[in-house]
């Protein structure tokens, strides 16, 4: 509070030069017009449009008194305590009368609030005022937790079918399976009365019916009854089985089709820089199954660099510019596109290992020109600072890291004599590099990951052991590694040969890797990392098709 609003507030608590009284129900209330005028211009047209300047006092009704002096409260102090019981009131009351600090209070106190089992609540609330921020915030969270939604939470069954439906037809509902939309639908129709049943294929024809398995579908024809009825919903299901999608991209013609346009994906993985690679980054839409290019010349040309995904923002770090090796660091914002040069790093690292741990960025090793390097350090976003941490044991570049149970592992490399079989990890609480068990093969150019509990390639901190698995289908290294949609991600590389723009992924479940969309470039020495939790996926996402909502006619699908 400021000196001035100190004052006028004593003023106003010890009844001073007030020169209006507030009455609601049978408390009053001494104010300055003034305070209240500068707070809102519902008072300001209150005490000049709606009465006489001598007017002194003013009733005002639909507000309690407990309410009514939050809000004189916060005209002098600019403070509003909110809770749990007031917030609500307090809102409709803000909204009333305009007092737009006190609506950012609530909407600030009702995001930090928000719960798969509560979220369908506030934005149904919110719907019936003029502050679409926390609108747009409740939607997107029940979008982004919807599986969670759908399943517990009792508001879900509350819904209209014209608010389902604005839910199910968002391309950003994020869904591992889109069964899970299918199965959420008939959770609502089986919740209510009879009339539910007539927006069945409605709601059936706004599902990627296509994306679903096609026994699973003609399975639910027969299990619900719901279905079996409606000439309609068998007609959608039929259209969906003859649409064969599963293994197109969106080149693809049916992909246009309405039942069967991919969602956008919750995380895009990026594969930045590398060798033969001139403009930046290729973007892979797993939704989509397909890469996306996206030029940038900003970026400074890098290769045997290092990439990280930090507080919305995409990091390149260190490497080689094809003139020389590099200390400087990038930070691309991915909500306005824009590239920033950050604090350089205290040593030059081409070939670096970089990884993420309790929101700093670890560079560790690398070839500053002349030595391998055992020496690491971190960059703390909040300072723009980098600080060295302890060296590791051994010289290494050409390696890579990851983290895992808060401690960082770093695998393999090269110490300017010969490939490495050896790994350590580091400890933040001490400061400490620990040496592990060896790997079974020495491995330059290694590409490392944490994945399911595991430090792959592959070791399982537990026991402190290195464990075989399939072998990838084409051999690489100095590949961009990393895993989204439950699967381990291998990106371009250096096959022996050549460079390649050949992409697999790993399946733990199913244990064996399988080809994934080639990228538009063959190129080694690149980086990858996946970005994720932006309100603006769809730009770094592959376009979707501009499409009218679908309709069902006879036995056609439009």
């Amino acid at each position: 509070m400021s000196l001035s609003s100190s004052v006028y507030n004593e003023l106003c608590l010890r009844k001073q030069l007030c020169d209006a009284v507030i009455k609601v129900d049978n408390a009053e209330f001494h104010v300055h017009k003034v305070i209240l005028c500068n707070c809102s211009i519902y008072f300001r047209a209150l005490f000049n449009r709606w009465s006489s300047p001598d007017n002194r006092l003013y009733e005002i009704s639909s507000v309690s008194a407990a309410v009514m002096k939050l809000v004189i409260g916060f005209a002098y102090t600019n403070f509003v305590p909110v809770t749990h019981k007031n917030v609500q009131e307090l809102f409709v009351t803000a909204d009333r009368f305009n007092v737009m600090g006190i609506i950012e209070a609530c909407s600030d106190f009702l995001e930090e609030q928000l719960t798969p089992h509560n979220c369908i609540g506030i934005w149904r609330f919110t719907d019936s005022y003029y502050y679409p921020e926390i609108k747009n915030k409740a939607f997107r969270f029940l979008l982004n937790h919807f599986e969670e939604v759908a399943t517990t939470s009792e508001e879900f069954l509350l819904l209209s079918a014209q608010e389902l439906c604005k839910i199910i037809e968002s391309d950003q509902l994020i869904v591992k399976k889109e069964k899970t939309v299918f199965e959420a639908i008939l959770r609502w129709v089986s919740g209510s009365t009879e009339e539910r049943r007539e927006h069945i294929s409605l709601l059936l024809s706004k599902v990627r019916l296509a994306l679903m398995p096609p026994e699973y579908i003609m399975k639910s024809v027969d299990d619900y009854e719901v279905i079996k009825s409606s000439e309609e919903c068998q007609t959608l299901l039929y259209r969906a089985t003859m649409l064969d999608i599963r293994t197109k991209d969106l080149s693809s013609s049916n992909v246009c089709c309405p039942l069967a346009r991919p969602r956008l994906p919750a995380a895009v993985l990026f594969a930045i820089g590398g060798q033969s690679r001139t403009d930046g980054i290729e973007a892979y839409d797993v939704c989509a199954n397909c890469w996306v290019k996206l030029t940038d010349n900003e970026l400074t040309p890098r290769a045997y660099h290092g990439t990280a995904f930090l507080n919305g923002s995409v990091y390149c770090v260190g490497g080689f510019d094809n003139v020389e090796q590099l200390n400087t660091v990038q930070r691309l914002d991915l909500d306005t596109h824009t590239w920033q040069e950050v604090a350089p790093m205290h040593s030059i690292r081409c070939h670096v290992s970089i990884t993420v741990l309790d929101g700093y960025i670890y560079a560790v090793g690398g070839h500053d020109g002349d030595n391998w390097l055992l020496t690491a350090e971190r960059y703390k976003p909040r300072t723009n600072q980098w600080a060295l941490i302890a060296s590791m044991n051994t010289q290494r570049g050409d390696a890579c890291c990851t983290t895992l149970h808060g401690k960082i592992y770093i695998c393999g490399g090269f110490n300017g004599r010969e490939c490495l079989s050896t790994a350590e990890c580091y400890t933040p609480e001490t400061n400490q590099w620990t040496m592990i068990a060896c790997m079974g093969n020495r491995r330059g150019g290694i590409g490392v990951v944490t994945y399911a509990g595991y430090v792959f390639a592959a070791y399982n901190p537990d026991t402190d052991t290195w464990s075989d698995m399939p072998s990838m289908v084409q051999r690489r290294s100095n590949f961009g590694i990393a895993v989204i949609d439950d699967r381990l991600f291998v990106v371009g590389g250096f096959n022996g040969l050549s460079t390649t723009a050949g992409v697999e992924s790993y399946n733990i479940g199913a244990d064996h890797w399988s080809y994934v969309p080639d990228m538009k470039i063959s190129c080694s020495a690149l980086s990858c990392c996946v970005v994720y939790g932006l309100t603006n996926i769809a730009e770094y996402a592959a376009p979707r098709p501009s499409l009218e909502v679908s309709e069902v006619e006879g036995d056609k699908v439009i």
